[in-house]
């Protein structure tokens, strides 16, 4: 067999266990998962009046504000699930696995692949279970077109695989599982500081900076504009950009911690 064939055999493999890990274990997914739900009733149903009022300058309108929180939650649903791949990636690191894989006669790039691949997936799968939520609690996107529609899916699946990456570097610095936890919190509170939940020109100035200059504000106003037909302006190429280089910068982070010498 070729080399990319044995890659791709061996990764295949990998992507195997790791979906098997979360089908017996999904206690972790589904608590990330809890979250972000929890946040959109409670800012629709608790906040939603008064956020929309406040928002809007007039009257207040919960279906517009409906509309407008749902994108943000959908990327934090994302940066909340990359959480439990950074657990998932500590355990494999101190539990001695990765030790009995280096022995064995497997591409040496397939157990991170696997892992990677695998969150990504999960990643996807909690977004569109999210989305559900959304749309049975009244999101409409009634305005874009199927060209519109994939380029969304495609942020959202980009937007993962960075993320994701982060999220391994982070998993294989850590000492252990709560540490990784703990490591990877920042990809959920970022979202908390951008653009999710009120728009930028309602911050103090202060603080706007720091909800502007981050990559979750940028792929927010991007999917925003996707769905509902807003304004994109530069924020498709930010978006996109953070992306690649979220991705470049864990994927070299990850193997060149994966390749060093054990202790």
């Amino acid at each position: 067999m070729s080399s990319l064939s044995l890659a791709a055999r061996d990764s295949s493999t990998m992507l195997r266990r790791n979906l098997l890990h979360a089908r017996r274990y999904p206690s972790l997914t589904l608590n990330l998962l809890l979250t972000p739900v929890v946040l959109l009733l409670l800012f629709v149903y608790v906040f939603g009046d008064v956020m929309s009022a406040g928002i809007g300058g007039a009257g207040a309108d919960r279906s517009a504000y409906v509309a407008y929180l749902v994108p943000g939650i959908l990327l934090m649903t994302i940066g909340g699930t990359t959480v439990g791949t950074a657990v998932s990636v500590s355990n494999d690191m101190t539990e001695g696995i990765i030790a009995r894989f280096r022995t064995m006669a497997i591409h040496r790039g397939s157990v991170l692949t696997g892992h990677v691949v695998g969150s990504v997936l999960q990643a996807v799968l909690s977004v569109v279970l999210v989305g559900a939520v959304g749309v049975a609690i009244g999101f409409r996107s009634t305005d874009a077109t199927v060209l519109e529609w994939l380029a969304a899916f495609g942020l959202l699946t980009l937007f993962a695989l960075a993320l994701t990456w982060i999220a391994v570097g982070m998993g294989m610095v850590s000492p252990n599982a709560e540490a990784a936890s703990n490591n990877a919190l920042p990809l959920i509170f970022l979202p908390l500081v951008s653009s999710a939940f009120v728009p930028l020109d309602a911050m103090p100035g202060w603080f706007r900076p720091i909800a502007e200059y981050q990559p979750f504000t940028p792929a927010i106003e991007t999917l925003r504009g996707l769905l509902l037909g807003t304004g994109i302006g530069h924020n498709g190429w930010l978006a996109v950009g953070w992306c690649l280089a979220l991705t470049v910068l864990g994927h070299r982070w990850s193997k060149r911690l994966f390749d060093r010498d054990p202790e």
